[in-house]
């Protein structure tokens, strides 16, 4: 082989691999996303929500856009779509989840609403009511990984939980809900927007004084939750959802957003790359 071919081939390779580099930088929009996976638009939000496919760059508008080269790297774990699909169904409500976990409806209502089992998301009824959804994945793990549990008397805890009518479903999908968008988040000022969001507005005004910096977390709040109503009547029943309630719950997500504000303050003094200096 000569010289001139050894360039030549060098040439035609560096030509080949930048090529598969633009392909892998190709953007899309969701609705393409999914299609391309082999998942419904449910689904594929799912999958987004619990990190199991990571969003790209976004479009100018704000809108979530997704790279070929992340959908290539789903695709190479296996299985798509039929295992992908697995990880992501869902259960609603007490009738189904209890019939995942082959046991009566008001025994997953105490299972649910003693914290042993965390919603992944909600929906909210035509009479204004809660509907918790499960990952039947995680049902099934729960009835193979504590089986005694699904019969016999109640322990003494729960016992205790129900006889004050408490219901941890709410906190539950709160603390979930909060840590994958935590692990999303890309700088302090983030953590911090995310934080704010999930505190009553007295407690963001006590932990946060400077109105400049609150109009930062403010616009860096996420938006709601996949699956949340539109409707006015609706949206209020899971506005509710949003927030955090007891007292302990509220001084954890207080505490957490005092340290992430340190933390984001240190960021802008040193860099002046996002919020008030």
């Amino acid at each position: 082989m000569t010289t001139m071919d050894t360039v030549a081939g060098d040439r035609v390779a560096v030509a080949a691999e930048t090529a598969a580099d633009v392909d892998a930088d190709v953007v899309m929009g969701g609705v393409q996303a999914a299609g391309a996976l082999g998942l419904s638009r449910s689904e594929f939000a799912r999958a987004v929500q619990l990190g199991i496919v990571r969003a790209g760059p976004p479009a100018p508008g704000g809108a979530a856009r997704f790279t070929r080269g992340e959908l290539d790297r789903v695709r190479s774990a296996g299985g798509c779509p039929d295992t992908l699909r697995g990880r992501v169904e869902t259960a609603a409500g007490a009738q189904a989840s209890a019939g995942v976990m082959g046991v009566g409806p008001s025994r997953f209502t105490r299972l649910a609403r003693c914290g042993h089992l965390t919603p992944v998301g909600y929906r909210i009824n035509r009479y204004r009511a809660v509907v918790w959804l499960y990952l039947t994945a995680e049902l099934r793990d729960f009835a193979a990984r504590e089986p005694g549990m699904l019969r016999g008397s109640a322990p003494p805890a729960d016992r205790e939980l129900m006889a004050a009518k408490a219901d941890l479903r709410p906190r539950k999908w709160r603390e979930r809900h909060v840590g994958l968008l935590l692990r999303r988040a890309t700088d302090p000022w983030e953590r911090a927007g995310v934080l704010a969001s999930v505190l009553p507005e007295e407690e963001v005004r006590e932990a946060v004084p400077d109105p400049a910096e609150r109009i930062v977390l403010t616009a860096l709040a996420p938006p709601p939750p996949y699956g949340h109503p539109q409707v006015p009547a609706a949206a209020a029943v899971a506005a509710r959802l949003l927030r955090a309630e007891a007292a302990d719950e509220i001084h954890w997500y207080r505490t957490s957003l005092d340290f992430a504000l340190t933390g984001a303050r240190g960021q802008s003094k040193s860099t002046g790359d996002r919020g008030p200096t």
